[in-house]
């Protein structure tokens, strides 16, 4: 650990200004002076909350692109075939609810910033969905929706912070609820249709690294138990991509299914052309 820290301290104390005002409005005075300067990697509190603005800042980074696959998928195969519109009215409408109640909470950025990114993504998907299944009229009106929601939950005047709790506890239910759809859309094609792997498999990992930077930054029970229950259910996800990974769906099997019937060919008579017989007709 010495000779670490002797080969480490001579850059941590020389790095520039910017850099060292970002690592301690990250971490905090205390544990940039024990991690970086001191290099005391044995204190497991500055450790903890190392990792947990670490993850919370990849997950933040990450959901800016992870439904950027979903959306390629959608508009690449004019389909929407597989994806739930419900599920994603569901998990919009507690992406909404949640991204409001950490912001007039000012909680830090680093434990629900996703929210926000994937809020905008799930609302290009909701709409796709709606037109690529032929309900454009549909997604005007869902638009709209959204919208006068924004408006009213940021109204302190109209949902005050006790109304608002409610709702998040509500938020964590319809966030939870709104994977059943997707996984029963799931068993009912007999396979994963348009629905992304990568967007899957991310929202797996994200969901499990929320529950730790929860656990260590915001001593909130509502918002840990509501990604407890979202691991739980996103796991249940990833395991049917990849149990049908290969299955075709319901659909697909009963185009499969269907063989022409080729139609009789028929054969081609030469039909010889009748000799005239000898006529009896007298002459004459």
């Amino acid at each position: 650990m010495d000779a670490l820290r002797s080969a480490i301290q001579p850059i941590t104390h020389n790095l520039p200004g910017p850099i060292r005002e970002l690592g301690e409005s990250i971490i905090g005075d205390a544990c940039y002076k024990t991690l970086l300067l001191d290099v005391d990697l044995e204190n497991t509190a500055c450790v903890k909350l190392a990792v947990s603005k670490g993850l919370g800042i990849g997950i933040v980074g990450a959901s800016s692109i992870v439904k950027v696959p979903q959306i390629l998928k959608l508009v690449q195969s004019q389909s929407a075939s597989g994806v739930s519109f419900l599920s994603y009215l569901l998990e919009t409408s507690s992406y909404l609810i949640s991204l409001v109640y950490n912001v007039r909470n000012a909680f830090p950025f680093s434990t629900y910033g996703e929210t926000a990114l994937v809020l905008g993504q799930n609302v290009i998907i909701t709409v796709l969905v709606l037109n690529y299944s032929g309900r454009a009229s549909m997604a005007a009106l869902f638009v709209a929706a959204l919208a006068a929601s924004i408006v009213t939950l940021f109204s302190e005047n109209i949902v005050d912070m006790q109304n608002l709790r409610y709702l998040q506890a509500g938020a964590g239910a319809l966030g939870v609820a709104s994977k059943v759809p997707q996984i029963l859309a799931i068993l009912q094609e007999g396979g994963t249709g348009q629905l992304s792997a990568f967007t899957v498999f991310n929202y797996l990992l994200g969901s499990l690294a929320r529950v730790f930077t929860t656990l260590q930054e915001v001593d909130d029970k509502l918002i840990l138990y509501g990604f407890v229950a979202g691991f739980a259910l996103n796991l249940v996800l990833a395991l049917q991509m990849v149990y049908y990974w290969n299955a075709p769906s319901a659909k697909a099997k009963g185009k499969q299914k269907e063989v022409p019937v080729a139609a009789p060919v028929s054969a081609t008579t030469t039909s010889t052309p009748k000799s005239k017989g000898p006529t009896t007709r007298r002459r004459g």
